[in-house]
């Protein structure tokens, strides 16, 4: 079985999680850095060859509190992509289950039909091209589907596919969100000091997709954000930032942009904790989960695990000059 990336059950702990809201790998102006795809930036981008990134998230059960999704539609609004393809809806969506929306503009009114675009861009500065992968999980003919994502893949000359996903998770909205990366590459795993996903169940269509890339012989990365299971509504802007912040450190280009998602961020943990506090029960529900996380984060200070952070470190240091 695959491990791209079928999600834990819901309300589960995120095994090497890294945790994530702010602290990220952009660039400083004129500085070139070299991310584990081999993005460059600045003046040592010139002449280099081009890197092609897919990056995929999917409405529907792999995507809590829209987390993921709405991470990829900033990407597409940031870098202003340009739509390339779209695949047919009647082939893979029942309209009962995932029903086509009505939508006006202006004194026009038309039918929005679920579907999955891809678009492309060019990241100025730097030799990457994005192809950014949005859609709603289809309704059935999965291998068909993600046959024709990989069709798509290979014309526009994909190298590395990232997976955006989302689960609930017993995590206090009051600490970093948990974000965990897993590949089953063997060079990524080194590079990320990352291990294959060891789940087995029910798995979404990023755990479907993740499977039939590697057949297809394309690294991919899967990013898994922990959302509250207590706060699942959408919006959930802070571990969307989460996944944006995790995303540039494996690109090292600046994804985030202006502070408009962080302000955000910071408006919702604002939000919940006023909920928080009238009602003395989840109040101590949140407590109980800030003790366990906070003791469950002491092994980090360890010896060991410092000098493994300082070795990958070095690592990326030695990779930057």
């Amino acid at each position: 079985m695959s491990s791209y990336d079928e999600k834990p059950e819901d309300g589960a702990e995120v095994p090497g999680a890294d945790e994530t809201t702010e602290g990220t790998a952009s660039t400083r102006a004129g500085e070139s850095l070299t991310s584990i795809f081999g993005v460059r930036t600045g003046e040592d981008a010139a002449g280099r060859d081009r890197v092609t990134v897919m990056i995929a998230a999917f409405e529907g059960w792999n995507d809590a509190g829209d987390a993921a999704s709405d991470a990829l539609n900033r990407l597409d609004e940031r870098w202003a992509a340009s739509r390339v393809a779209a695949l047919d809806s009647d082939s893979y969506y029942d309209f009962q289950f995932t029903r086509p929306m009505v939508v006006r503009t202006g004194a026009e009114r038309h039918i929005q039909w679920p579907t999955t675009w891809l678009s492309t861009v060019s990241v100025p500065n730097s030799n990457l091209d994005v192809v950014l992968v949005h859609g709603v999980e289809p309704s059935y003919r999965w291998r068909a589907y993600t046959a024709d994502l990989m069709a798509h893949a290979t014309d526009l000359g994909v190298d590395y596919l990232v997976l955006l996903g989302a689960l609930l998770a017993d995590v206090p909205h009051t600490r970093p969100i948990p974000v965990s990366v897993s590949t089953d590459d063997a060079a990524l795993q080194e590079e990320l000091n990352a291990d294959p996903s060891t789940y087995e169940g029910p798995t979404g269509i990023l755990g479907v997709l993740g499977g039939v890339a590697e057949l297809a012989g394309i690294p991919t990365v899967s990013l898994w954000a922990a959302v509250p299971h207590y706060v699942a509504q959408a919006p959930s802007p802070k571990a969307q930032l989460a996944l944006l912040n995790r995303l540039e450190e494996l690109v090292h280009i600046p994804v985030v942009g202006d502070a408009e998602l962080k302000e955000d961020a910071e408006a919702w943990e604002r939000g919940v904790d006023e909920l928080a506090t009238e009602d003395p029960e989840i109040q101590a529900y949140v407590h109980q989960l800030e003790e366990a996380k906070d003791t469950a984060e002491l092994p980090e200070a360890s010896g060991e695990s410092i000098a493994r952070e300082f070795e990958r470190y070095l690592k990326r240091r030695g990779k930057e000059r």
